[in-house]
C-alpha cells in the first residue's frame, strides 16, 4: 500500500516547525551583527515581521492560508519595492535564513530543498541592478 506523499508542510513540521524556522530567523536577525543592515528595513518591534513569514510560509509550504485569509494575495514583489533590495540584502537574507535552517532539526535535504526554493525567491525580489 502506498502512503499519501508528505505536502513540504508536513515535512517542515506543520506549524510548529514553520514558527521555530521563522523565530530562529527573525532571532538571528536581530541578534547578529551581520545582519543590521537587513534589520533596518523592519520595524523597531518584530513581531508583526515574524507573523507575517509564518503565516506565508504556512500556506506557501501548502498548509494553512493565513497570510491570504488576512491579507489576500502576497503580491510579494510589490510589497517589498519599497525597500532597496540588492545582492547585498539578498544574500544576507538567505544567510540569515541559512543560519535559521540550522537551528532547527530537520533533515539535511529538507533544510537543502527549502533553501533552493527560497534562494529563487530572495534572487526574484532583487529590485536595485547592483
Amino acid at each position: 500500500m502506498n502512503a499519501t506523499p508528505r505536502s513540504p508542510f508536513e515535512t517542515m513540521g506543520g506549524e510548529a516547525g514553520v514558527r521555530r524556522l521563522v523565530d530562529a530567523f527573525y532571532d538571528h536577525m536581530d541578534l547578529d551583527p551581520e545582519f543590521v543592515a537587513i534589520r533596518a528595513l523592519h520595524p523597531e518591534t518584530l513581531e508583526h515581521s515574524r507573523d507575517k513569514l509564518f503565516w506565508f510560509l504556512c500556506g506557501w509550504l501548502g498548509g494553512p492560508n493565513h497570510y491570504i485569509e488576512r491579507f489576500g494575495h502576497p503580491r510579494l514583489r510589490a510589497r517589498h519595492l519599497p525597500f532597496a533590495i540588492g545582492r547585498a540584502e539578498r544574500d544576507a537574507w538567505l544567510a540569515c535564513m541559512q543560519r535559521a535552517l540550522s537551528a532547527v532539526d530537520l533533515a539535511p535535504e529538507v533544510s537543502g530543498w527549502f533553501l533552493a526554493q527560497m534562494q529563487h525567491t530572495a534572487d526574484w525580489m532583487r529590485n536595485q541592478s547592483d
